[in-house]
């Protein structure tokens, strides 16, 4: 509705001027609102529409002045001359205004494809559990930052892994990019998840000390990687300095998964300090893991107050992992009315189970409509 009448607005003005001109005395004319037709067209309408415009605008001056027996005056001629001089600047502004569009949604094709090939959208069934991720970034115009999620079926079950890269911009970006490649390669390979861990540890070692992008002395990521066997109601998680995951129980109840002992995130391996070591937790069915990263829990509302997964999801039930995240986006938008300052990853796979509840709306949902 608003396009629409901002695409009628050069007509109107002409319009208008039109009406100004012929109800105003001589010494009046009604040009200005001529001369702002085309401009106005310029960033609104095709290049067809702009000239079209600067056309009915320059006509109109023209009719007016015959109307007016005036056609060969020189103000009257300088009138003309002026309208049609800018409806040829306005042919020119849609031009550019165009030719910048066009390199703006090339720019975030780019982006988006970049996206895809760093964190592709998981499947929504691996090994027999449902899967779903999100990433949602702070900034409305940009796509992927320093937050990385993974799932891959392995030989030793489901690995996953959810991430958040210190530091911002390129350099996080590739970042993300080693430690999934490191993470996707020792996945399939490394028996224990203690040494994917120390694989991606030496990924990140090693391309700091290559790439003056990567900070080898104070660049971290702090990471959760988990495995879930196949056969075993159980999950292991490492948790390398990272916030605690959530299991979400089939009667709604939340647990919080702690690590036995405290451990320094993935890069931060020369300080010293426990390596840190899986621990093992029941996964029964209608369970479903939940992992994030701190832009759920540092989400903060006008009174300053984090937000809590735990308490916020407590009692309320989900027909499955989409659900879950969609209604869990909707309330931390909720919770922060629209004002993000954090990116945010969330990954959360579930153990399908028998007599589970029908789907029912649990979180009030808030649809995005430009800020909240």
């Amino acid at each position: 509705m608003v396009a629409r009448l901002l695409r009628a607005l050069p007509v109107a003005l002409i319009g208008l001027g039109l009406v100004f001109d012929l109800t105003t005395p001589p010494s009046f004319t009604g040009s200005p609102f001529f001369s702002a037709a085309p401009l106005v067209a310029a960033p609104l309408l095709t290049l067809r529409g702009t000239a079209l415009i600067g056309a009915l605008a320059s006509l109109t001056v023209f009719l007016l002045h015959i109307h007016h027996g005036t056609t060969w005056k020189v103000a009257a001629l300088t009138e003309l001359a002026t309208v049609i001089t800018v409806s040829g600047l306005a042919i020119l502004i849609n031009r550019v205004v165009r030719r910048s569009g066009e390199r703006l949604a090339s720019a975030r094709e780019i982006a988006e494809a970049a996206q895809r090939a760093v964190l592709p959208t998981p499947a929504e069934r691996i090994a027999g559990l449902s899967v779903s991720a999100r990433y949602e970034a702070a900034r409305a115009d940009a796509f992927i930052g320093g937050d990385l999620y993974a799932v891959q079926d392995t030989p030793y079950g489901v690995r996953l892994a959810v991430g958040d890269v210190r530091g911002k911009g390129l350099g996080a970006v590739e970042a993300v990019a080693v430690v999934l490649g490191a993470f996707r390669e020792a996945a399939e390979t490394e028996p224990t998840l203690e040494a994917v861990a120390l694989r991606l540890e030496r990924a990140l070692a090693r391309e700091g000390a290559r790439r003056d992008s990567l900070d080898a002395v104070e660049g971290f990521t702090t990471c959760v990687l988990g495995e879930i066997p196949a056969g075993a109601e159980l999950l292991r998680l490492l948790n390398r300095g990272h916030p605690e995951p959530l299991l979400l129980h089939a009667n709604g109840e939340p647990a919080v998964l702690a690590p036995a002992e405290p451990a320094l995130p993935l890069g931060m391996g020369e300080l010293g300090g426990l390596p840190g070591r899986a621990r093992e937790w029941a996964f029964p069915e209608g369970a479903t893991l939940l992992l994030y990263t701190d832009g759920l829990t540092e989400a903060r509302n006008v009174a300053g107050d984090f937000y809590d997964p735990a308490a916020r999801l407590r009692g309320r039930i989900f027909p499955g992992p989409e659900e879950l995240l969609g209604a869990l986006s909707s309330d931390v938008r909720r919770h922060t009315g629209g004002g993000a300052t954090d990116d945010m990853a969330l990954l959360a796979v579930g153990r399908p189970g028998r007599g589970q509840p029908k789907r029912r709306r649990t979180v009030p949902v808030v649809r995005r409509q430009g800020r909240v």
